[in-house]
């Protein structure tokens, strides 16, 4: 990549106005307000390389705290363009965070602009709400996400709420939120 920063500039504008204008998370506006979210841009071209990448990003998540990064973006513009391949890659990075003695420390979140529920056809709206400009690997402190969902009244309800926010959205704010589905 020669030039990563109007890849950052538009995953940032997806977070804004999709996942916490949508609300959608519901603990995603503080670290954004705070600049707590490291985006990283990866040059991987093999699954090898963004597992060493995805390695390098869980070595900065422990050497910094919360109040510095609380979470980390790391967006694939190059790799795992499929939504196939990049799941069949989920469990080699759900490896690697077992390998690593990760589990239970990190999760890993992901999104990806064709991505599809199981038991879901590639347009129901429900597939939005993991729909990003890029494929995105989000890693998740799990000590953070359990306070989050400890002061959350209703944690449960929130992929329902989601879709429902989702389905309500005309066609015209579909077009506006997620551009990057109906260019050609």
């Amino acid at each position: 990549m020669t030039d990563s920063d109007p890849i950052i500039a538009q995953v940032e504008q997806w977070l804004q106005d999709v996942v916490v204008g949508l609300n959608l998370c519901p603990f995603a506006r503080k670290p954004l307000r705070a600049g707590q979210i490291r985006f990283v841009v990866s040059d991987a071209t093999t699954d090898e390389i963004l597992l060493e990448e995805l390695q390098d990003e869980f070595a900065v998540l422990d050497r910094t705290s919360e109040q510095e990064v609380e979470t980390t973006l790391l967006i694939l513009p190059t790799h795992l363009r499929d939504f196939h391949d990049y799941n069949f890659f989920l469990g080699e990075a759900e490896r690697l965070l077992q390998r690593q003695g990760y589990e239970g420390i990190y999760q890993i979140a992901s999104f990806h602009p064709h991505y599809q529920f199981a038991d879901t056809r590639p347009e129901d709206s429900e597939n939005l709400t993991n729909r990003s400009p890029y494929p995105i690997l989000h890693l998740l402190r799990e000590k953070s996400l359990e306070r989050g969902l400890e002061n959350y009244p209703d944690p449960e309800s929130i992929p329902h709420n989601n879709i429902l926010r989702v389905e309500a959205l005309s066609d015209k704010e579909k077009r506006a939120l997620f551009p990057y589905l109906f260019s050609s």
